[in-house]
């Protein structure tokens, strides 16, 4: 006996509340096998495929493409039936066609396809239209749109107007889009401050330099200056522990352990994942867990264990050439540590002699409504005298 079975939004992670459709991998009318890939999620964290719960058919999908849904909301519904379980795959009964065809002309309402006639807009340019209904279909106000912009002609003696061949519209990711609201909360909910100073990195390199073949060789992975900024940052938080927290109502949330998170740009924006309990980790702990990241990160295979539950996020801009930048706090953590490049500098030393040295900046911005800034002045200068004094490589 056929039954019907909901498919809703699954929890994602303890933080996420909702997530937007990429992209559907079954059709309506195709069989699924239990824990097949069904649909592939978007959050302002990572993507995550959503396996089907049960085995059977793919009667109806309820959330589109770019679609935004809150956990526990309708996804599709799948008719189970006896004996699905483990059988082949069916073929779609009726595929959609990804693009228009003079055989498909259904695939248009009527009344676009008349005004297209009109206006001698040929299937093949149709399909070339942005579309931004469902699925990306294109709609009568979309048409319209494009005729009004392909018949405009510049007056003459005036300059030209952009064209649509002129003008790209690029729909933002499901992912873009998340960032874009987190970051959006996060400036305007929580006043940001920032603070730079200036780290002399010249015997930090020394170290690495020294040691990195030698660490290669026991640990399998290569020493960096980012592995000794991680541990700096965990160890200036144990002095200075309220940028570790995150705000709760009237409520400061002050967390014992780091749970560092590391900036990683990938195609459709930037991922964070997280090192949890860098406070207890040895650097070639560091080391390994940056290097396994940021492998996952240019392979997407990120999982969302990968990016839940930081604490306060480093952003190293520096690997670009920049040498300042002010970044934007995570919410809801209530600091993040910006690393600018690395520059050579001459300047004076304590015996008023002149020296070269290897300088790096580095900005602490801060929720203004928890840190001071004279406690933000105290952690970097606690995080500059870890990073120039505590260069020991075995710890």
């Amino acid at each position: 006996m056929n039954e019907d079975f909901e498919v809703t939004l699954p929890k994602l992670g303890e933080s996420i509340m909702n997530a937007t459709i990429v992209q559907w991998f079954k059709k309506e009318g195709e069989s699924v096998d239990k824990d097949e890939p069904l649909l592939e999620v978007s959050t302002d964290k990572v993507n995550s495929e959503i396996p089907s719960p049960v085995a059977g058919k793919l009667k109806k999908i309820h959330a589109q493409p770019e679609q935004e849904l809150n956990v526990g909301e309708l996804l599709a519904i799948i008719t189970t039936e006896a004996g699905t379980a483990g059988a082949p795959k069916a073929k779609a009964e009726k595929p959609t066609e990804s693009a228009p065809s003079e055989d498909k002309k259904d695939y248009y309402s009527p009344a676009l396809l008349r005004i297209a006639r009109e206006n001698n807009i040929s299937f093949e340019e149709l399909a070339k239209i942005p579309g931004t209904g469902g699925g990306g279909r294109v709609t009568k106000k979309d048409l319209e749109a494009y005729i009004s912009a392909k018949a405009e002609k510049p007056c003459p003696m005036a300059a030209p107007v952009p064209t649509g061949k002129d003008i790209e519209h690029i729909k933002m990711t499901g992912m873009r889009k998340a960032i874009a609201e987190n970051m959006v909360r996060s400036f305007y909910q929580a006043p940001h401050a920032s603070l730079i100073c200036e780290v002399d990195v010249t015997d930090a390199m020394k170290a690495i330099k020294r040691e990195k073949e030698a660490f290669l060789k026991k640990h399998g992975v290569k020493l960096t200056i980012t592995t000794l900024v991680a541990r700096a940052i965990a160890r200036a938080l144990r002095e200075y522990p309220l940028l570790n927290a995150s705000l709760q109502e009237d409520t400061i949330v002050v967390k014992r352990f780091v749970n560092l998170g590391i900036a990683v740009s990938v195609e459709q924006g930037v991922m964070v994942p997280v090192i949890k309990g860098c406070q207890n980790m040895h650097l070639h702990e560091i080391a390994k867990t940056i290097a396994d990241f940021a492998q996952k990160a240019r392979t997407n295979s990120l999982s969302p264990d990968d990016v839940q539950e930081g604490t306060i996020t480093m952003t190293n801009f520096g690997i670009s050439g920049i040498q300042i930048g002010i970044p934007i706090i995570r919410y809801p953590e209530v600091a993040i540590v910006g690393i600018g490049g690395i520059t050579k500098r001459v300047v004076v030393l304590d015996d008023d002699n002149f020296g070269v040295r290897k300088i790096m900046n580095i900005c602490l911005t801060f929720d203004h409504r928890i840190i001071d800034g004279m406690y933000g002045c105290e952690f970097l200068a606690a995080l500059r005298n870890h990073l120039e004094k505590d260069l020991e490589i075995n710890s």
